[in-house]
């Protein structure tokens, strides 16, 4: 059928069927290749995640193997979907590479905390369920991700930190060593019994079995203030008795000391009046 012109319509519309008959069968293959892809990644991923737990590597890297395995799928299922469309892999990749470079440049934050999970996975500062503090904030390890680090804090929050911001700062890890120090300051009057103070707070620390003997706790001077005079008190434990221990003692202490006759000081200051005209003598 021609028209007015000598448009062949029927040409056309013979061309527009072909042509989405060809391409509309490669989408729809793209499509279903796509999404049975990302399914079988995600179900690989799951495996992977199930056997590792299985086996004796350390929980600290699974999260990151099963990740690394779930998008090295992905990568392989979009050039699957590319090679349906006929697109050239090699040269693709080529510009894949070119444009990646652009990309990386952009994305320098989100490249900086990948690199500093893989850094944090080989050094292991810290490993899942240590107490640590960085990047500004606190809690145990929850899991080491590709890009950040989980963390629950001690009041049951989820804190969520940027690789880079934990392995860029310094890092302490409360659950390394089996032991640690508490260090307490007791503070009497100038008026009290310095000799009977230590004697006092060394029976108290003698009595309560979490303490260690070794290493021996320190008892001494270590400040004359302005009100007070401050006794340091470091006793050793294991790391789980730390704040147990740390609150018993702060109340025990001052409770001991003051049924040996030593005053817990307040802040105090002295102030002299004189009338207008009248002289301080001295």
């Amino acid at each position: 059928m021609n028209d007015s012109k000598g448009i062949n319509l029927d040409a056309i519309l013979e061309g527009i069927m072909a042509t989405v008959s060809n391409y509309g069968i490669q989408v729809i293959g793209a499509i279903t290749v796509l999404i049975l892809g990302r399914m079988t990644a995600g179900i690989v991923r799951s495996a992977v995640r199930k056997a590792l737990h299985r086996t004796t590597l350390d929980k600290t890297l699974i999260p990151f193997v099963s990740n690394l395995v779930y998008y090295t799928l992905l990568a392989f299922v979009v050039v699957a979907v590319l090679n349906l469309f006929g697109i050239e892999t090699t040269s693709f990749i080529a510009v894949m590479g070119a444009a990646g470079l652009a990309v990386g440049l952009a994305l320098q934050g989100t490249l900086s905390n990948f690199s500093a999970g893989v850094m944090l996975l080989v050094f292991r500062p810290f490993k899942v369920g240590d107490y640590i503090e960085a990047g500004g904030t606190a809690g145990s390890v929850i899991e080491i991700g590709v890009f950040s680090t989980t963390l629950h804090s001690p009041d049951n929050v989820k804190i969520v930190v940027p690789n880079a911001s934990v392995y860029g700062t310094t890092v302490k890890n409360y659950s390394v060593n089996e032991t640690r120090r508490n260090d307490l300051v007791m503070a009497i009057s100038y008026s009290d019994d310095i000799g009977k103070a230590i004697e006092t707070i060394r029976r108290v620390l003698s009595e309560d079995p979490r303490i260690l003997e070794e290493p021996a706790p320190v008892i001494a001077v270590s400040e004359l203030a302005d009100s007070s005079v401050n006794l340091v008190v470091r006793p050793w434990c294991h790391r789980d008795d730390y704040w147990p221990l740390r609150f018993d003692l702060t109340r025990l202490l001052k409770e001991r000391l003051e049924a040996a006759g030593c005053s817990i000081p307040f802040p105090q200051r002295d102030v002299h009046l004189f009338r207008e005209g009248e002289q301080a003598t001295g």
